[in-house]
Order: C-alpha cells, then structure tokens, then sequence
C-alpha cells in the first residue's frame, strides 16, 4: 500500500489470479502520484474472492487506504472469446468513466473502451454498493482488462513485431489520474463529492473476508 494522492488505484486480484493487473496499477500509480493497494497471489494460489467479499473491516491496510482517498480506479482481468479488444469501464462513478474511455482510447488506437453499462455484462459492471470501487466518497471504475491489452495471451506469441500497448494504458491510466487531481484541487464542486463512509456502510453488518495469508497486500 501506498498512500500519496486522494486519487487511488486498485488491483487486489494481482499475482497469479489477474496477471499483469498489479503491475499496471503500480505502473500507473506511480506516473501520476497517485495512492495504490494491491494483493498479490503466489502461483500455487489462484483464489477469485468476490469483490463485493472484498471487507475493509476485515482488512486495517484496505480501510485506511478507502479512507485516505476520495475516488479509485480498480483494475481486474477478463477474458470472453470474441472481446479481445474490449476494455470495460464499470462502477459507480460515470464521469471519470467517461474520460476512463476517452483517453484510453486516443491512446490505444484498434481498442475500444465500453462505458455504456447495458452493454457490460452483469457480472463485470462493478456496481454493487459493498464492491470497494464504489467505496470511496466520490466511488470509482472498475476497469476490466482483456488478456491482449495486458500484453498476455497467444495473439503476442503470432505477432512478436508489434508493439505491446501496457506502456500505453499505463500513460492513459496516470493521465485520468493526475487530470482528477487537477481539477479538484481547483473546483472542488466539480468532483462529485458525496459523504464519507469509512470504507464500511452506516449499520451494514462486516463480512468476515479477508486476503489469506498466503496473499501479500503491499
């Protein structure tokens, strides 16, 4: 964990489980100066604990991270046949989404970002209330990464001459960052602020999830 910024970036199913997404996060966290929390699973690990599992009251590194930052971008991976090229931007926070996809895709030309909720599935749109992309005063997005755009799968063992786009999505990523910095600091207004939890709703009752201890938070 690492706190600087009120602008965090998320991976807590880094290491074995969503490759690469850990990397990217503290890539991208680290060019804007932006607060990170990531959990990294040992190869003979490979545990999918929900996100909305996911208990900062079971978890002291997480809830002070949810508590020092005001809006986050948590990265996950995904794969379904035929969306190679389809990064899909979720959670609660539509504005920042909005940009999530505008300048991801200037920096990305052939991949597309989706922020139109109805055409994310279900189950990747990030949107229950307990998912700690939303935890946030401001919430988040959820960013899913397709295995191709995290510069993994076989399409890099076909084309070796080409260029691989995480340097890229990374530049994209710390750029939302540091313009949601920029433009709080000057309009506070502007930046969809709502009250603050403590990373745990008002009479919700804590889940007992926690990352196992084969997993390192850093």
């Amino acid at each position: 964990m690492e706190l600087r910024s009120s602008f965090g970036f998320l991976a807590f199913h880094g290491g074995s489980l969503e490759e690469e997404t850990d990397t990217i996060a503290v890539a991208a966290a680290a060019r804007a100066g932006a607060s990170l929390y990531t959990v990294l699973q040992p190869a003979e690990l490979r545990w999918h604990i929900p996100s909305a599992d996911i208990d900062p009251g079971a978890s002291p590194a997480l809830a002070r991270f949810l508590d020092h930052v005001e809006v986050v971008v948590a990265l996950h991976g995904y794969g379904r046949a035929g969306w190679w090229t389809k990064l899909l931007a979720g959670g609660s926070n539509r504005a920042l989404a909005a940009d999530v996809r505008r300048r991801v895709e200037a920096a990305l030309p052939g991949y597309e970002v989706v922020d139109d909720l109805s055409a994310i599935p279900r189950a990747l749109r990030g949107m229950h209330p307990d998912n700690p992309v939303n935890r946030p005063r401001c919430g988040g997005v959820q960013v899913e990464l397709p295995p191709r755009v995290r510069g993994l799968g076989r399409y890099w063992n076909d084309h070796p001459e080409e260029a691989r786009p995480t340097a890229a999505l990374v530049t994209a990523l710390g750029s939302v960052a540091q313009a949601w910095v920029s433009a709080r600091d000057s309009e506070p207004s502007t930046s969809e602020v709502r009250p603050r939890s403590s990373g745990v709703p008002n009479g919700a009752p804590m889940k007992s999830v926690a990352p196992p201890s084969a997993m390192r938070p850093i």
